[in-house]
């Protein structure tokens, strides 16, 4: 019997993915709205979990490691309305298997899951050659941490000060951060960061 866990806060999402997968042969879809449910939910050694970044209480890239832990069996698919290479890269370090955005389309869906039965990884075509740059010293692989963090909140159209309020330090920690972000990716003004973090090239 094939089985799946899909963890997401959006009912929405719920149905349409668990009508996806039952699609793809799987017997029984789990349900889970938060991090505590998806673990209790993981310990039944789900075949596949679908996994959205934006859960209530937290990032759900910080659940990839327990969950994983809780189903070792399991293939781990990272669903988000955030497609940038940053995250998709933060989610394969975290142990997933694939990264997928909610923007794709149903056959893609079924492409990535299929992947991850046949024991692939999957990230979109754009990602992987963004991430495969990146990881070879492209633009982007110089970034620090803390650049990374500052560049996709940026991306979220935060400003610095709200970025320095969420992340507990002084705004001129995050302006030189995001000085250190225009030299290196040779760009003027937070427009042109804002371009660079939607469009994740780095």
């Amino acid at each position: 019997m094939k089985t799946a866990l899909v963890v997401d806060d959006h009912p929405i999402t719920h149905l349409g993915a668990s009508r996806l997968l039952r699609d793809l042969g799987y017997d029984e879809v789990w349900q889970a709205m938060d991090g505590d449910q998806a673990l209790t939910q993981a310990a039944q050694g789900p075949d596949v979990i679908v996994l959205d970044i934006g859960l209530p209480g937290g990032d759900g890239l910080s659940l990839v490691a327990p969950l994983a832990e809780a189903a070792p069996e399991a293939r781990i698919l990272v669903f988000s309305m955030n497609d940038q290479t940053g995250f998709a890269a933060r989610a394969l370090e975290a142990g997933a298997h694939g990264f997928l955005s909610k923007n794709a389309p149903p056959a893609e869906f079924r492409d990535a899951i299929r992947a991850l039965e046949s024991g692939e990884y999957w990230l979109s075509p754009r990602q992987a050659v963004a991430l495969a740059t990146m990881r070879s010293g492209g633009p982007g692989a110089a970034l620090t941490p803390r650049e990374r963090q500052v560049l996709d909140m940026i991306g979220r159209g935060h400003s610095l000060q709200t970025i320095a309020d969420d992340l507990g330090v002084s705004y001129k920690t995050v302006a030189n951060a995001s000085s250190a972000l225009k030299k290196k990716l040779g760009v003027e003004g937070m427009n042109g960061l804002m371009k660079i973090a939607l469009e994740g090239k780095v």
